[in-house]
């Protein structure tokens, strides 16, 4: 019997096991999930932790819900992956061997590479905050119910990190539920990036700048990050230059697994450098790499996992019955950006397209419209999270193509 062997049950890994599991034989085909975590975290809803507008039994399941039956699924610390010997050690001095693995253990902040950012534990002042866990987003929730206004800066460490437009959606909601509370006026809000722009691509940097602008929030390009200042309230950049806070809202370092690392499978931040059309490594025939784990030039986005999951699981069908790959992943991402009142944008692109204008997914018809905000876009960023638990996390199909399409797409000179 051939042995699948899946690290990480978060968005891909969960998804590859429910593709796989009904289109291999379970008489010639043992599947198994490992995981040290039980809980899985929708975490596109921690933005809306902070502002009351989710709470936590909205982003959180148990992750054996979502584990389908004939696939075994063990909850244990990864110790060890050697791919050499196609074995991967867990808690317990147990060995599980395989045939092919596929690695989908993430990415997980690093605040302590940042000096400074440590105050996000227990340790350092209470104004220093990131919504990128649970825990730090019910944390900023408590915080923001006494905050009386000054200076709120959110803060890009560096890149890659997950959901790229997450920090703009946090910076377009906070400007919103000031307004709510009144405290606007008395609130200076900074967008802190080590970006040029608002945004990796240049069209929709430039109108996602523009919106910035258009609410008063200061944008501060091309700041690489080198420390925290507690005590003056500052964050100062390797080039010397300085942004003061009252609030600091930080997106730390993002990082892979250790064991990664540790095996010598990732790269300097411990994702693992594969084909980024089939995601095959380029040091083991035997070893793929899906979702964030995976170092690839697009977003770390679930979108990504989803379209990517979709289009390699035909793949790996064929791969092993010895058959060429054929299904090239374009790096399609699609994103809602929730901008505040009520509203969003959606940006939809790939490797060598960036986000344009345009309707989706219908041509001409939408009901989502790219690069403008609408009241609907907004509501698709909300039914998203019902979609997700019930849909794409079970491996069903999505109304929406794996592969990027030009339809319904304009250019714009």
């Amino acid at each position: 019997m051939k042995k699948l062997l899946v690290l990480g049950a978060g968005t891909a890994g969960t998804m590859v096991v429910n593709k796989l599991r009904h289109r291999l034989d379970a008489d010639d085909w043992q599947i198994t999930i490992v995981d040290q975590d039980p809980t899985h975290y929708y975490q596109p809803g921690f933005l809306f932790i902070p502002f009351g507008m989710y709470a936590r039994h909205d982003v959180v399941k148990p992750k054996r819900d979502f584990i389908p039956p004939g696939v075994d699924m063990i909850q244990a610390d990864i110790e060890e992956i050697e791919a050499d010997k196609n074995r991967v050690k867990i808690d317990g001095d147990r060995w599980l061997q395989y045939d092919f693995l596929v690695i989908a253990t993430g990415t997980h902040l690093a605040p302590d590479e940042t000096p400074g950012l440590e105050a996000l534990g227990d340790e350092g002042p209470d104004n220093i905050h990131t919504f990128y866990t649970l825990d730090g987003a019910m944390k900023l929730e408590k915080y923001l119910r006494t905050f009386q206004g000054g200076k709120l800066v959110m803060n890009i460490t560096e890149m890659p990190f997950k959901c790229p437009v997450a920090p703009l959606e946090f910076i377009f909601l906070a400007d919103w539920w000031l307004q709510e509370k009144g405290l606007r006026d008395d609130t200076e809000l900074t967008f802190v990036t080590p970006l040029p722009g608002a945004f990796t691509k240049p069209v929709a940097s430039k109108a996602l700048g523009g919106m910035l602008e258009e609410k008063k929030i200061d944008l501060v390009p091309d700041f690489n990050i080198e420390m925290v200042d507690w005590d003056a309230g500052k964050i100062v950049a390797y080039s010397e230059d300085e942004v003061d806070y009252d609030l600091l809202v930080s997106i730390p370092l993002n990082m892979g697994a250790d064991v990664v690392g540790r095996a010598g499978l990732g790269d300097e931040l411990n994702h693992v450098p594969v084909d980024k059309h089939t995601f095959l490594s380029g040091k083991h025939e035997n070893v793929f790499a899906l979702g964030d784990a995976a170092a690839l030039p697009t977003s770390k986005a679930g979108s990504v996992a989803h379209f990517a999951v979709e289009l390699w699981t035909e793949n790996f069908l064929r791969y092993i019955d010895g058959l060429e790959m054929l299904e090239h992943f374009d790096g399609h991402a699609n994103c809602y950006i929730e901008s505040g009142h009520g509203k969003g944008l959606l940006i939809d692109f790939n490797y060598d397209t960036e986000p344009l204008p345009g309707k989706y997914p219908l041509p001409g018809i939408g009901p989502f419209s790219l690069l403008e905000e609408t009241e609907m876009n907004h509501w698709g960023k909300l039914m998203f999270r019902w979609m997700y638990w019930n849909i794409l996390l079970k491996g069903k199909e999505m109304p929406v193509p794996a592969l990027m399409s030009m339809a319904g797409k304009w250019s714009v000179g």
